[in-house]
């Protein structure tokens, strides 16, 4: 696996803290203590992933965070805030609702893969953010939980994303119940690929991102997006459209390079446009 090099530090006191690591894009929550998915959160991480979309020099990007907990989801605070408003709330839920659910979609459409880095608790909308990304690594003392029906609301909106990566009995446990999971059981559950120890976290996941960096970003972008879209379609629909993709991917130049270097054994060359 590649070194990860040309570490470069960016607004350290924002709600979001980005690192460019050559090719990686580290985005850090930075919403102490809690890290809440405030709207100003949201609208900061949303800003960056927009960025990140644009850039040709990032190829994957990480999502972790700072702090003792992952995130705590939505920001109830501020949400309770706005029960004093004429509407009861509802235009500030139903805003933060879709903005969250618009930062989970913006996620699975990057054109780069994400992995989630987790140390501690991802809770509620946390823990939707972290079955959204493409790859979740975390600690071995990691916790997860949907605990909407706690306080009486459902975790309908994590729910989405959640019993998309676990499987569906499971994924009902977790929202039907509430209760906290450890590492090992969200690992059993389909919510994060890999435990580590807390020293080797950030080491591991680096070289994922190294790995996953190194491969042709023209097949990254073409493969993840086509993950995506076959997932939500009948086995033979899914097929007919894997089918069309796989052509076109075995026509572009990336594809080509690729046999060729593997035919001619050496290392391929893939271009940055």
């Amino acid at each position: 696996m590649a070194d990860v090099v040309s570490l470069r530090r960016q607004d350290q006191h924002g709600l979001v803290l980005r690192q460019v690591s050559g090719d990686v894009l580290r985005l850090t929550l930075n919403n102490p203590p809690a890290n809440a998915l405030s709207i100003a959160l949201m609208e900061a991480l949303m800003a960056e992933l927009a960025a990140a979309a644009k850039a040709a020099d990032i190829r994957v990007v990480i999502l972790a965070a700072s702090g003792e907990l992952f995130s705590a989801g939505h920001d109830l605070k501020e949400l309770t805030t706005h029960r004093a408003d004429d509407d009861r709330g509802r235009a500030f839920f139903e805003k933060s609702v879709r903005l969250c659910a618009d930062l989970m979609l913006t996620i699975n459409r990057l054109p780069q893969p994400v992995i989630a880095e987790i140390d501690g608790l991802a809770t509620a909308a946390g823990c939707q953010l972290v079955a959204s990304c493409d790859l979740a690594i975390c600690t071995d003392s990691s916790t997860f939980c949907t605990p909407g029906v706690n306080i009486g609301l459902f975790c309908s909106t994590p729910m989405v994303a959640v019993s998309r990566a676990a499987h569906r009995k499971q994924a009902m446990e977790m929202l039907l119940t509430g209760e906290t999971i450890d590492a090992s059981t969200a690992k059993d559950f389909g919510l994060v690929n890999r435990i580590v120890p807390k020293q080797y976290l950030q080491q591991v996941v680096n070289k994922y991102a190294a790995v996953i960096a190194s491969k042709s970003p023209q097949a990254l972008t073409i493969g993840k997006e086509a993950f995506y879209r076959q997932a939500e379609m009948g086995i033979a629909e899914a097929y007919d459209f894997a089918t069309g993709v796989m052509v076109e991917n075995m026509l572009g130049r990336d594809a080509e390079e690729g046999m060729g270097a593997f035919l001619g054994k050496r290392m391929p060359e893939w271009r940055e446009d």
